[in-house]
């Protein structure tokens, strides 16, 4: 993720103040977040939910995740390493998510790296109606219909052009918000009539293992309010929102220059709860805008 301000006129669809409000919403609220998530970044994923002010979960055994789900007040599913009894738990806890009107986030790790993820991202879509998908810019084009280079869990050899013309494709065909996550964000709405640049971050979010997956739990924490007293009003908003405060967590863990990427994943989630907590006056404006 890139920090440079954006160049340029800008109606960027939200500010700081939309950011102070919704992070003030999940403070009053304490959203539970059920996560179905994969077995490398549990922690990770646990903690960022937390320190945004989550109430975080990891019910993914078959007999309890619909039931999880049904009393969530958002569900995040990631692929990362689902077996095939993994995913009828994600299918049954996303139907009941969906039958209860709670938000669903996709994570479609490694879309398209092999058949088994691409089947198992296939069948979560066809049964289940997610608010939010968010994947790097090769899943995001794998789903889009283009092709893409997956390579692991990692996008390789992608670029920012056409990013947002593909997360626009997926949001139209899904009825979803798209994320398609990188150097610089990029969020299309629900009806993939319009995308923006988030363009705030630091480069060393790269480089540990799970930022990926700590921005899905971040989107399902933000997801979870919306529509409460002050919270964002729709799931654009707070997706915007979710990406633009990961991201100035992401800069302010930088500025101490810590040693090495362990120390910088530290300074991070403090990043992330220092934000939770104090709520400071952010530039957003300057770092979104319209593509």
């Amino acid at each position: 993720m890139s920090g440079e301000p954006v160049e340029g006129p800008n109606d960027a669809p939200i500010d700081g103040a939309v950011v102070a409000e919704a992070l003030s919403a999940i403070e009053a609220a304490a959203p539970l977040v059920h996560h179905l998530t994969n077995d490398v970044t549990t922690s990770e994923t646990a903690n960022v939910t937390l320190h945004w002010g989550g109430l975080p979960v990891m019910a993914d055994a078959p007999a309890e995740a619909g039931d999880m789900a049904a009393g969530a007040d958002s569900v995040v599913i990631n692929t990362g390493t689902a077996s095939t009894t993994d995913v009828d738990a994600m299918v049954d806890a996303g139907r009941r998510a969906n039958e209860a009107g709670v938000p669903v986030v996709l994570d479609p790790v490694g879309y398209g790296a092999t058949p088994h993820r691409a089947e198992s991202v296939g069948k979560l879509l066809d049964a289940v109606a997610f608010d939010v998908i968010k994947g790097n810019a090769g899943e995001v084009r794998g789903l889009a219909g283009e092709e893409a280079r997956v390579r692991g869990v990692e996008s390789v050899g992608e670029s920012d052009a056409g990013v947002a013309d593909a997360a626009r494709a997926l949001a139209a065909e899904t009825g979803a918000v798209v994320v398609a996550s990188g150097p610089t964000d990029v969020v299309a709405d629900d009806e993939g009539e319009s995308a923006y640049r988030v363009a705030v971050g630091h480069e060393r979010m790269g480089s540990f293992v799970g930022s990926g997956c700590m921005l899905a739990s971040t989107l399902g924490t933000f997801s979870a309010v919306v529509g409460e007293d002050g919270a964002p009003a729709s799931t654009t908003e707070a997706a915007l929102a979710a990406c633009a405060a990961y991201g100035f967590a992401g800069e302010r863990a930088a500025e101490g220059d810590p040693a090495g990427p362990a120390s910088y994943r530290t300074a991070f989630m403090d990043a992330v709860a220092a934000l939770a907590s104090e709520r400071p006056p952010l530039d957003v404006t300057s770092r979104v805008e319209e593509v």
